[in-house]
């Protein structure tokens, strides 16, 4: 097995876009696809190399960029203001995970017929918006990301699988948005689950998590938990 890698280069409206493309080269045929939605501060490595590990497990991974070729964000207040631009106006942000979405259907090495996602922080909130628009996924898995519903979805039929790992004491996420959430997905008739971590905060699965003032600190056990469980849920997703 021989992990490959490539940057691939889309296009919204006149924003260029560059993911990153990783593949297992001892597969020769077209396999799933799973997007990796970034967080708050933009496509970083640990993005790129959830889509490595993705690759590893037989699927083709694509860290997607929301933001921009080259642009990420250097401090906590730039990427605030860099997610602002999509959590106010998310049917843009919508568009946006479409051409992402476009953009790896359109990759050799993928079966463009089966497609999940997967988004951490900012980016868990994304891969959720992308099953209540009807973008062509199967599943998406979010972790530890915002809840909230972006206001032109209501009363969309959720057909996608949805799977959210969260840590309950996330102070970005208060259970009354969780409780929302889950009616939303019942309203919805969404086939989801929720997997909550006790004492476990926002980004628990990033091992340069270590703020706790700020609320977000890396859980071993939550991580290795959660990773876990989106292996379930993708190997059930392609098997049916």
């Amino acid at each position: 097995m021989t992990i490959q890698t490539r940057l691939v280069e889309y296009q919204h409206n006149d924003t260029v876009l560059e993911g990153w493309l990783a593949w297992d080269d001892s597969n020769t045929g077209a396999r799933p696809g799973v997007l990796v939605a970034h967080a708050f501060r933009g496509r970083e490595r640990f993005e790129c190399e959830r889509a490595e590990d993705l690759a590893r497990l037989g699927y083709v991974g694509f860290a997607l960029d929301l933001y921009g070729k080259g642009v990420s964000a250097a401090d906590n207040d730039a990427a605030f203001a860099l997610m602002a631009q999509f959590t106010d106006d998310r049917p843009m942000l919508q568009e946006r995970l479409n051409t992402a979405i476009a953009a790896l259907q359109s990759q050799a090495e993928v079966d463009d017929s089966q497609l999940a996602a997967i988004g951490y922080c900012f980016g868990g909130m994304c891969v959720l918006d992308m099953v209540r628009t009807g973008a062509p996924v199967a599943g998406v898995a979010s972790f530890h990301g915002a809840l909230a519903a972006p206001g032109n979805t209501v009363g969309n039929r959720l057909s996608a699988r949805v799977l959210v790992e969260h840590g309950w004491d996330d102070p970005m996420v208060p259970p009354e948005q969780v409780l929302a959430f889950t009616e939303e997905m019942k309203v919805g008739q969404a086939d989801w689950q929720l997997h909550a971590h006790g004492n476990t905060v926002h980004s628990f699965t990033n091992p340069q998590a270590n703020d706790a003032d700020f609320g977000t600190v890396y859980n071993e056990s939550a991580n290795r938990r959660s990773w876990q469980s989106l292996q379930n849920f993708l190997n059930e997703l392609f098997a049916t």
